[in-house]
């Protein structure tokens, strides 16, 4: 029986690199990068989640502002057309003598003042259309939002029985 003795080797005399153990640098850079796209995307998400939910924050106010308004036009059906008249405001929380104009007058005070400060550059405006049966009003609202500019926000109210 004869031994022979067998190199291991690429047949020219050297041996081969052992089996690779772990990762290379360009696949761990390819890694990277996957895992960057993917937090840079979940970032513009939020973001873009953000700026959604304080849009529509926003546009509750802007609702909200709009039915406090009609509710006050509701409520002082003799003081109707007061409403879309700018006058001055008169002192008129709660007297027994105040007239329904001037009970319009304050309450419009009131509610431009909440517009104001609720809406960023909040403006609001109160149109009575008498043309309509029954009589309506109609409330826009208008701000500005970062990232979008100019926002409005616009309500018809019919107000029966005056």
């Amino acid at each position: 029986m004869t031994l022979r003795r067998v190199e291991a080797g690429n047949g020219a005399g050297g041996r081969f690199a052992p089996p690779q153990a772990g990762f290379t640098l360009v696949e761990s850079m390819v890694a990277l990068l996957v895992i960057s796209v993917g937090m840079i995307g979940i970032a513009a998400l939020k973001t873009q989640g953000l700026g959604a939910g304080r849009t529509a924050q926003f546009r509750i106010r802007a609702v909200n502002l709009a039915a406090d308004i009609a509710d006050r036009i509701r409520a002082n059906r003799l003081g109707q057309a007061g409403y879309s008249v700018a006058r001055e405001a008169e002192d008129c929380d709660g007297d027994a003598d105040c007239v329904p104009a001037s009970v319009a007058a304050q309450d419009l005070a009131e509610w431009e003042e909440n517009v104001t400060a609720l809406l960023p550059d909040g403006e609001g405006v109160v149109r009575f259309d008498g043309a309509t049966h029954p009589p309506s009003f109609v409330i826009e609202l208008s701000w500005n939002e970062v990232g979008i500019g100019g926002v409005s926000y616009r309500s018809v109210v019919q107000v029966a029985g005056r």
